[in-house]
């Protein structure tokens, strides 16, 4: 049975996408009801100037916390060498920086060109190294810009080979505008792939934007991508497409993998009790999903002997 690992990035990617700031004591037990239903790797936050992002302020405390829970990878988002030489001091287990394809959304979003970013990428790489912690190079904008629009996939074969050059361990191709389709992400894998080698592209961050969410999902499997992004209740996403769904959500990708027959080691039912935490903390906050509302299906196994 094929292992696939789930990586449940809401703490960071969802809550910075909205305004209020979700109480610590919420988050902790958020992170810790998806560790014991069988998630294995948590992004709990960013560490970025509070300034910015007030909602990412606890985030050294979120990482004490997550690495006292047996068995959980704990992660965290870098913007550049500053925040990895944080993340370092506060114990992460890898850390993630974002790598924007488009040039345009790069400059408006961390303020550096392409070129910049690979020197900024080395220097994160050299603390990472030092640290012992895993260091993943995601590249944003991948499919599609909302500023540039169609992003060349030449483009990001070769800035894929130029991060790993610059010391990334692995790659995520990311639909930060939710502009991917199956057959895109089947060729952008593959030349991905060709050129930097599989074991460094094993990742994807998906969108759900335009409800092609799991369709992609399903061609990411069938290039042997084994782990995917997602985010408990949908929460956050592109900021560009206001009311729409956004990350891809996390009950629904489980529920289709363990269909599947795919081992993720996750209890859907106990992952669906986890949204009650995010509804009490952030009430009135949009949640999504398909399962939450229809429910879990029949037990694989049962449904083969029906």
């Amino acid at each position: 049975m094929t292992r696939i690992l789930i990586s449940e990035v809401g703490p960071r990617d969802g809550l910075q996408s909205i305004d209020r700031v979700m109480p610590l004591a919420a988050k902790k037990a958020w992170i810790a009801a998806e560790a014991a239903a069988g998630v294995r790797e948590i992004e709990v936050g960013s560490f970025v100037p509070p300034s910015l992002l007030p909602q990412m302020a606890d985030t050294a405390e979120l990482v004490a916390f997550a690495r006292t829970i047996a068995g959980l990878n704990v992660v965290a988002l870098v913007p550049n060498a500053k925040g990895a030489a944080r993340a370092a001091e506060a114990g992460a287990h890898g850390i993630s920086i974002p790598f924007s394809m488009s040039e345009t959304h790069s400059i408006k979003n961390v303020r550096k060109d392409h070129r910049a970013m690979l020197a900024e990428i080395a220097a994160v790489a050299e603390i990472a190294q030092g640290a012992g912690m895993h260091f993943a190079v995601g590249m944003s904008t991948a499919f599609g810009c909302t500023m540039e629009g169609a992003v060349p996939e030449d483009r990001v074969v070769r800035l894929a080979e130029a991060a790993v050059a610059a010391g990334a361990a692995e790659l995520s191709l990311s639909d930060t505008a939710g502009y991917a389709d199956p057959a895109q992400v089947r060729r952008l894998v593959r030349g991905v792939r060709a050129a930097v080698g599989a074991e460094r592209m094993t990742t994807l961050h998906l969108h759900n934007t335009r409800g092609l969410g799991l369709a992609n999902v399903v061609a990411g499997l069938e290039e042997g991508i084994t782990t995917f992004d997602a985010s408990l209740g949908g929460l956050g996403g592109c900021p560009f497409a206001p009311g729409a769904s956004g990350n891809l959500v996390t009950e629904d990708l489980v529920l289709m993998l363990n269909a599947m027959g795919l081992d993720t080691g996750v209890d859907l039912d106990k992952l669906l009790a986890v949204r009650a935490i995010l509804a009490e903390a952030l009430p009135g906050e949009p949640l999504y999903g398909f399962t939450p509302d229809a429910g879990p299906m029949l037990d694989y196994s049962e449904r083969l002997h029906a």
